[in-house]
């Protein structure tokens, strides 16, 4: 598998898993021309023979923090480590950008806690309620789990 920047090209395939697993409860679904809209933000893993089977955006909200936000993998290739790639490489991303902390609103405890992120109140994250989650169909009520990872800088 490489993990590479996302293309134009890809955004149909995106939305389209996405989609699926929105249709399951496992994220928040996204429109088509937000995800053009916020290309340069994602990452896609793409198999030896050219397919995808993977993405994840890096979203960033202010000076010093970042979202890892639509990890999704293709159910055909999970529990493989393509989730985990995907987010250390944001996490790298982040490092080389000079973001020190990273957060994720999840469904997924287990997998971000295994990743290092620890539980956060949402209240902590004010720059994303406020920017996205007043807009979302769930607010006030939000079912996800908001979790931090606190990383070092690069130098």
């Amino acid at each position: 598998m490489i993990i590479r920047k996302a293309r134009m090209g890809d955004m149909k395939y995106v939305h389209k898993l996405l989609m699926g697993c929105a249709q399951k409860g496992q994220l928040l679904a996204r429109p088509l021309s937000g995800l053009y809209a916020n290309l340069r933000d994602f990452l896609v893993a793409e198999t030896g023979d050219g397919s995808l089977a993977g993405c994840c955006a890096l979203s960033i909200c202010w000076d010093d923090l970042a979202e890892v936000r639509s990890l999704a993998v293709d159910e055909t290739v999970r529990g493989q480590g393509l989730g985990r790639a995907l987010v250390e490489t944001c996490l790298a991303e982040a490092r080389d950008l000079g973001i020190r902390r990273v957060f994720a609103l999840t469904y997924e405890v287990g997998f971000f806690t295994h990743m290092g992120f620890h539980q956060v109140e949402k209240n902590d994250l004010p720059q994303k309620v406020w920017s996205d989650c007043i807009n979302c169909p769930k607010f006030p009520d939000c079912d996800e789990t908001a979790m931090v990872i606190e990383i070092g800088a690069a130098a």
